[in-house]
């Protein structure tokens, strides 16, 4: 993963955790790296891993068992309301976006239409 010097590396790679898990990649209920495992797989420090589990578990989508490890949450409403979120910060970049260069209502729906 590359990341972007202007995004805290944390908020990064719960950004693609999230990702992974919407997409299937990351199933609910499953097992998730260990923090050594992690901090190796995208080179970070081990510390920005248990800020990322801790910031996770917080937002309930995952959750530690004493000595087994971190695992996804088994709860689907989580992955119902991740996904919308993402969804719902895609959309206003990108509306922002369109209205910034002068498109209106219209000429958005339209493109869009034609893109779809």
């Amino acid at each position: 993963m590359i990341f972007d010097n202007t995004v805290p590396i944390y908020l990064q790679v719960i950004r693609q955790i999230k990702m992974d898990l919407i997409q299937g990649k990351l199933q609910l209920g499953e097992k998730m790296l260990s923090t050594r495992e992690l901090a190796l797989a995208y080179q970070i420090n081990p510390n920005t891993v248990s800020r990322i589990y801790k910031e996770l578990e917080l937002e309930g989508i995952c959750f530690t068992k004493r000595g087994l490890g971190t695992y996804v949450t088994e709860n689907k409403e989580i992955l119902i309301t991740i996904k919308e979120e993402m969804a719902k910060t895609a959309m206003t970049q990108f509306v922002e976006s369109m209205r910034d260069i002068g498109f209106t209502k219209e000429d958005v729906l339209r493109l869009i239409e034609q893109q779809y």
